[in-house]
């Protein structure tokens, strides 16, 4: 099963990797001049880039404007309302994991792990590195930095909200901040936040919509598997995505606007999250 599992996420990688070099062929811009930077000049700028996008990211809210303020409260709002069926859709959706294919319950368990996670994430970016590839470097940084600044986010925020997880059987309202045990770790979904930031982050690379809807779906699998262990309530789930998709937005738009790799599409599809009453959706924007 892990042999399976292994390759599935080596196929993944292999994908993306050919779909970036078939891309970056068919658009590659002209090199300004014959100055080649070492890959060590390239791992500084790199790691400078990701570090920028994660500062960018934790000071964004300063610089909000009407429409975000709206989009968080909207969040908020959603959140809320999907609070009340909290118990109901956990134990709907338990019910549905008893019959889901283990294949799919490991896959979301072994990618949403840090080790696997930052397996893939750190594989794109190095062959971008090695092969000075600008587009699949610049995806790399984006990957490893957004999972790194939301990684922190979940990190903190679970010991800190200290929410009890449906399995322990105290109820969606119980809660125990700064505990130390694992079953008030229930916010964020760590598995969440991993996995789908990476499948977002590496969809937004993409302008055909079938594939940002594929990668999209299988950044998923964590999510609702997730839901089927009774691992965590709905509003975590849902909260985490939004979370994901702030970070990846955020650090992206950094990139491209204070970043240097390369001629970027201005013409992609811009997708964000909108959270409604009764609703969680991703809406693409031309």
């Amino acid at each position: 099963m892990l042999r399976k599992l292994q390759s599935l996420c080596f196929c993944l990688v292999f994908l993306t990797i050919s779909s970036f070099t078939y891309s970056q062929d068919t658009d590659k811009p002209e090199p300004e001049n014959d100055s080649i930077p070492t890959t060590w000049e390239l791992l500084k700028y790199d790691g400078a880039s990701a570090f920028g996008g994660i500062k960018n990211t934790y000071s964004s809210p300063l610089r909000w404007q009407k429409d975000d303020f709206i989009t968080a409260g909207a969040v908020v709002a959603g959140t809320a309302a999907l609070y009340i069926f909290d118990e109901e859709t956990s134990e709907y959706f338990m019910d549905q994991g008893e019959d889901a294919p283990e294949l799919v319950k490991d896959f979301g368990w072994y990618f949403g792990s840090p080790q696997n996670n930052y397996g893939v994430t750190g594989a794109v970016y190095l062959v971008g590195l090695f092969t000075k590839n600008e587009k699949i470097r610049q995806t790399g940084v984006l990957m490893i930095s957004a999972a790194t600044a939301s990684g922190i986010i979940q990190s903190i925020s679970k010991t800190i909200v200290g929410r009890a997880r449906p399995t322990g059987g105290e109820g969606k309202g119980s809660f125990d901040p700064f505990s130390s045990e694992g079953k008030y770790h229930s916010f964020p979904s760590g598995h969440t936040i991993l996995s789908f930031t990476t499948l977002y982050a590496l969809s937004k690379q993409f302008d055909n919509p079938f594939v940002k809807a594929g990668l999209i779906g299988v950044g998923m699998v964590s999510p609702v598997s997730r839901l089927w262990s009774g691992a965590h309530w709905l509003t975590d789930v849902g909260l985490s995505l939004a979370i994901s998709v702030a970070v990846v937005d955020s650090i992206d738009k950094y990139l491209k606007n204070e970043r240097n790799y390369g001629v970027q599409n201005p013409n992609k599809i811009s997708w964000k999250m909108q959270v409604g009453l009764g609703r969680v959706g991703i809406v693409g924007t031309f």
